[in-house]
């Protein structure tokens, strides 16, 4: 077996450490005999693996004692709604700040239960740069600020925390979380799908300020109320124990890495070079203002795009899979997660230079 370098959007690279010890421990976990999968997730075993992964969180993140941590299904597109239904009353603004494609989708999804209110967009760009901040429409008496800060698709991300007064600020970090050190005590809520930073779909994570809790109503289905799973310490119904399993796995391995601060220095190496290969080419172009790019997410384009088959055909033969641009923007992406090797940058760098003196 030849494992390829992996440049997928998401679902995304794993650590191949990780998925030599799920794979070792496939049909017996620890000392369980049995899968991960296969024992009660109210057992004595698995309390015990979530109670340590929450720690290793916390302790990644440096997560204050005054919010909690859940781990639930689904992914961040179900809290798009679920997060107006918990926060704001069905008559209340919520101010957005929209900077690409998923942000658009945030609005989308939370219009049936708040007045989501666009208070800042860079569409007028194409999504090439950040709204500047100090261009934004926020009302002061609004639930809640939401933003995303790193845009997958569009490759354009936040470099600082927004200041948004006294309103909770939430960000979809799905695509961020845990690439770099982050102030969690600037924020109301963070939430992340796990399929790019953290381990496998279906699982989603949570960070939320105690008091934001007090907010959650008792008039929707205990199923979508927060508060519920955080009495319940995300085991209210039955969770997604692989994918839990998996994320505690990717959290040891961020350790033994040397934590977010050391991956976020690894991260910004490998997107400072892809970016000076696509700069420098004369070939590639990035459309996304240089103060914006993404560090986790790098969209290019080829000059002619009757090339692009050829160059997803070429990068395949190369061993470097998951190239093709998103259908709305086309072209090429680049998704270097944690997962992602400088080794891999490199390959596919070489690759980049080898194909544009071929076809320039």
């Amino acid at each position: 077996m030849t494992r390829a370098y992996n440049f997928s959007a998401g679902p995304a690279a794993l650590p191949e450490e990780v998925l030599i010890q799920a794979r070792e421990e496939m049909l017996e976990w620890g000392g369980a005999r049995a899968s991960v999968m296969e024992i009660s997730h109210r057992g004595r075993d698995f309390v015990a693996l979530a109670e340590e992964s929450e720690a290793d969180l916390r302790a990644l993140m440096a997560i204050p004692s005054n919010y909690r941590v859940l781990f639930l299904q689904g992914g961040a597109t179900q809290h798009f709604a679920q997060i107006p239904m918990n926060f704001a009353r069905p008559d209340q603004v919520a101010n957005y700040v929209v900077s690409g494609a998923w942000g658009e989708k945030a609005v989308r999804e939370a219009k049936p239960y708040v007045q989501a209110r666009i208070s800042a967009s860079s569409l007028d760009s194409g999504y090439t740069r950040i709204p500047p901040r100090d261009g934004w429409d926020l009302d002061a008496d609004a639930a809640y600020v939401h933003y995303t800060p790193n845009e997958t698709i569009h490759g354009v991300e936040f470099r600082e925390i927004p200041e948004v007064g006294g309103m909770p600020l939430i960000a979809d970090m799905s695509s961020d979380i845990l690439s770099r050190p982050v102030d969690v005590s600037k924020f109301g809520l963070i939430y992340a799908g796990a399929q790019k930073n953290i381990g496998a779909s279906g699982l989603v994570i949570l960070i939320i300020r105690e008091d934001l809790l007090e907010r959650c109503p008792v008039n929707i289905a205990r199923i979508f109320n927060y508060s519920e799973h955080a009495a319940n310490h995300s085991l209210f119904n039955t969770p997604n124990t692989w994918g839990w399993y998996l994320a505690s796995l990717v959290f040891k391995w961020l350790k033994a890495q040397g934590g977010v601060a050391a991956l976020g220095e690894r991260n910004r190496i490998k997107a400072e070079r892809l970016y000076a290969a696509i700069d420098g080419s004369g070939f590639y172009t990035n459309p996304v203002s240089v103060e914006a790019r993404s560090w986790m997410n790098v969209p290019f384009f080829l000059p002619r795009a009757e090339l692009n088959p050829l160059f997803l055909e070429e990068a395949d033969a190369r061993n470097l899979i998951g190239l093709k641009g998103h259908k709305l923007l086309g072209g090429m992406r680049a998704s270097i997660y944690n997962a992602t090797s400088l080794a891999a940058v490199e390959a596919l760098i070489d690759f980049m230079g080898d194909f544009a003196r071929r076809h320039a």
